[in-house]
């Protein structure tokens, strides 16, 4: 995107394309993720790897545009997303695809497409990436945002369930996050919501032009998300409207009441939600997010429930599954208002003057990182004492010199930049010496 400016191009024909003589600009609802920040989101990726990798559940990478009938089929015309929300467009060979708003029936498709069902009765899968949804961005929401998700695709069992309750809630709890609460319903089945869905139409008509704009039209094709409604009016309303819990069935809601009993088992606390709906179509029995009190208005920071029909629904056997994810944008927020982001300092930082020791400088930082230290090497080939006050800019655990003299002799300055204490080394001896610069770096790290 460009700032508006003065000069145009001609395209074809008569038309006219203004360009800006400013400098490019990333797209609204889109964000940079700068190095700066870059920490966090590798602590996140990393420590939800580790502890859903320890629970059996294997990475997948769906494609980032898929088919525009999947979300359809798969989260529902009717709802928001489709309806609103969607980056939808036709390529050169006139297929309808779309940026994908949410992981789950990218994952769905790809189970059903490769016949994973084959391999074991239960499938545990995770994905990590960017979404795309056409919102109002602010603080913790863009029109490109990344989530973690997990699906536990093949047990209707209430332990599924629970399982994936209870591993949001490490991960959440792992990155440091307290002030957590767990809000959980049960949707029941289909049969069930549309016994719920016609007391609800029933009771909120009467309420229908006091009601805002969007739950109006909501009132007739979805009226389920009324209750998600963020307009206080809708919500007062909406407060002393039918509770779903009346409406399920007995094996509903006996599979309501083995969650909660087993959430209790596993020491985790949780809110009954009646309220709580979740905005896809494709939910069924348990629906549960997770918020946290620090992010205000935007406070939920994973969300998700079972969905035990869709992989039918989109073309599968019939599979039970349920299924979470969490906005990595949310989390940062969270994590930049805990923790300075982590310092990623060099071991060694290289300084060389003179060409035959820039050369020599090129190969010793090669032999370093193929050692596993990390290695930043000046480039500049100005004055040692520009290139040192980089180094100490760097905040470096040492800084290596190499000049005329050391080329020579071959040998490297070695400098350890906290304690100040300098020494000449043998380049054929300083690379040999692995396990000993290892624990000198470690102590100068922890001191």
């Amino acid at each position: 995107m460009r700032k508006k400016g003065k000069d145009c191009v001609k395209l074809r024909g008569e038309k006219k394309l203004c360009e800006a003589m400013d400098a490019i600009q990333a797209i609204r609802g889109t964000r940079d993720i700068l190095p700066s920040e870059v920490g966090y989101w590798q602590k996140i990726e990393q420590l939800a790897a580790r502890i859903l990798s320890q629970a059996g559940y294997e990475e997948i990478r769906p494609p980032i545009f898929e088919a525009t009938s999947l979300f359809a089929r798969g989260i529902g015309e009717a709802t928001d997303v489709v309806g609103k929300e969607m980056y939808s467009f036709t390529d050169k060979s006139d297929r309808h695809l779309t940026l994908r708003p949410e992981g789950t029936a990218s994952v769905v498709r790809a189970y059903i497409e490769n016949k994973l069902y084959v391999e074991s009765g239960v499938q545990r899968l995770w994905y990590a990436g960017p979404m795309f949804r056409y919102e109002r961005p602010q603080a913790g929401r863009q029109r490109q945002f990344h989530q973690i998700g997990v699906e536990l695709l093949g047990s209707g069992d209430p332990r599924a369930d629970v399982e994936a309750i209870a591993l949001a809630t490490e991960i959440l709890q792992n990155l440091g996050l307290k002030s957590l609460q767990l809000d959980i319903n049960s949707v029941g089945n289909p049969e069930d919501r549309t016994s719920y869905r016609q007391a609800l139409v029933n009771y909120l008509t009467p309420y229908k032009n006091e009601l805002d704009k969007d739950s109006q039209e909501r009132l007739s094709r979805n009226p389920l998300r009324i209750l998600d409604s963020k307009e206080k009016k809708t919500q007062a309303i909406a407060q002393n409207a039918p509770s779903i819990l009346d409406y399920l069935g007995e094996k509903s809601l006996q599979h309501f009441e083995k969650v909660q009993q087993l959430l209790t088992a596993l020491g985790i606390k949780y809110t009954i939600n009646p309220r709580l709906v979740r905005g896809l179509d494709y939910y069924t029995h348990t629906a549960f997010e997770i918020q946290a009190a620090d992010l205000g208005a935007q406070a939920t920071v994973c969300g998700g429930g079972r969905y035990d029909r869709l992989v039918q629904q989109l073309g599968g056997p019939e599979t039970p599954a349920i299924g979470w994810a969490m906005g990595m944008e949310r989390l940062i927020l969270l994590l930049q208002k805990l923790e300075k982001p982590p310092i990623k300092a060099p071991d060694f930082y290289l300084v060389s003057r003179g060409e035959t020791a820039a050369t020599m400088a090129l190969v010793l930082a090669s032999s370093l990182r193929q050692l596993g230290f990390q290695v930043e090497l000046d480039l500049s080939g100005s004055a040692f004492a520009k290139q040192l006050k980089r180094a100490d800019r760097s905040k470096t655990v040492a800084t290596l010199v190499l000049g005329e003299e050391e080329v020579s002799n071959k040998t490297v300055q070695l400098k350890w930049m906290a304690s100040g204490k300098q020494q000449v080394i043998e380049t054929s001896k300083l690379l040999a010496m692995t396990a000993e610069l290892r624990s000198e770096i470690k102590q100068h790290q922890l001191g």
